[in-house]
């Protein structure tokens, strides 16, 4: 390889070696596109490296076509004296034009077709997208479709909000000084749109994300209409990913004000009920479980958890049954009944339905300590009453000393 003379305008100024994709900066300088580009984010001032000129914000770096083709031809020619073949770059993205098509996006005329280009840029340009304020862009675009009750477009502004979506601080600025995106992303539920099973299902996700994002301020003030719609949806069940963010939007919203009794006045405990009693799969009753442990902490939950004949028979049933994580909601669920709403009626019905049996199990299995230990709690509380059980009077009386 040595013995090969290499053009000299075949050697990128930067790294010094062949370039593989090059790329003419607008000072007319040609780079090898990785190397100037990891310049331009590690250097101090954007400057050219070899004018030492000033490159203006936002500047293109544009593809050398004809050097790339006159590189890519030599090196095929002296591929047997160990000159690796160059090959074809994928096009990239360059922001002027991108930051062209977000304009488009404001024009009635061209936001359809500008949708179009940005979803096919999404599957690959995730990160630059974002960088580039594409989500705050679809923000905006819904909460206007939503304004104007328009769906054109919907779906794909959801897609590219879904695409390009990253935990940073630019998305959570652009969901806070926008709140209208939460009743426009809750309008989707109940549009006739479209394609209604994916659409509606890629809001969910958006909005689940959106909630992560908001200010809790704004979450403790969500209306209750709110709560009533993400029940909808988990009656409807129009997909399990659709159920799943409803879910999770319910156990993130239990976290702040008073959004548990919302929750609760939604006649959620009744659905949550209903809707384990259908077995449905592992992650959706984890997510089930979860929920009712946080609506069953205050006492309006508790009281309509409780006025589900088959609330405390599921619970039971499910124990040792599903899951780990399953295990530790369910008890923690029984746990908070035998200590805070324990009339004899509802400690005879955990008795009836296999709920003491359970517990007495938890004990014996290969549980964590700690859960063992919450059982053996409940266990203890209420022995009086279950002594005449032939289960409790063997864990009680023999095992454990009072």
């Amino acid at each position: 390889m040595d013995e090969i003379e290499i053009p000299q305008y075949f050697i990128c100024p930067i790294s010094l070696q062949i370039m593989k994709d090059p790329v003419t900066a607008v000072t007319g300088i040609t780079y090898d596109r990785e190397s100037i580009e990891q310049w331009l984010k590690t250097a101090k001032d954007t400057i050219c490296p070899v004018t030492k000129q000033v490159l203006p914000s936002g500047s293109c770096l544009t593809p050398n076509h004809t050097l790339r083709r006159l590189i890519q031809a030599w090196s095929t020619e002296n591929a047997s004296g160990g000159i690796d073949r160059v090959p074809t770059p994928k096009s990239p993205l360059c922001k002027s034009r991108l930051l062209k098509v977000i304009r488009e996006l404001e024009v009635p005329g061209l936001y359809v077709n500008a949708l179009k280009k940005l979803q096919v840029l999404a599957k690959d340009n995730s990160k630059f997208m974002e960088e580039a304020g594409v989500p705050k862009a679809m923000v905006l675009l819904l909460i206007r479709c939503c304004n104007q009750s328009k769906t054109i477009g919907v779906e794909q502004a959801l897609r590219i909000l879904y695409l390009t979506w990253t935990p940073s601080g630019e998305i959570k600025a652009a969901v806070n000084e926008n709140h209208r995106i939460i009743d426009c992303l809750t309008w989707i539920q109940g549009c006739d749109i479209a394609n209604p099973v994916v659409v509606k299902t890629l809001a969910m996700q958006v909005l689940k994300r959106v909630i992560e994002a908001e200010n809790t301020r704004l979450l403790e003030k969500l209306k209750p209409e709110f709560m009533e719609e993400m029940l909808r949806v988990l009656k409807l069940k129009f997909s399990q990913q659709a159920t799943k963010s409803a879910l999770q939007i319910l156990i993130q919203l239990c976290l702040w004000g008073r959004n548990r009794s919302k929750i609760v006045q939604a006649n959620a405990m009744f659905e949550l009920v209903e809707l384990e009693l259908e077995k449905p799969e592992k992650n959706i009753t984890e997510l089930i479980f979860n929920l009712l442990a946080h609506l069953c902490s205050c006492a309006d939950g508790r009281a309509e958890f409780l006025s589900h004949a088959g609330s405390i028979a599921m619970v039971a049933k499910r124990i040792l049954r599903v899951s780990p994580a399953t295990d530790d909601q369910a008890v923690h669920i029984l746990s908070l009944i035998s200590k805070n709403a324990a009339t004899k009626e509802v400690l005879s019905e955990m008795l009836r339905v296999g709920a003491v049996t359970k517990l007495c199990m938890v004990i014996q299995a290969d549980c964590s300590t700690y859960l063992k230990q919450k059982a053996r709690e409940v266990l203890r509380l209420h022995s009086n009453l279950w002594n005449n059980s032939p289960c409790i009077a063997v864990y009680l009386l023999t095992r454990y000393q009072r």
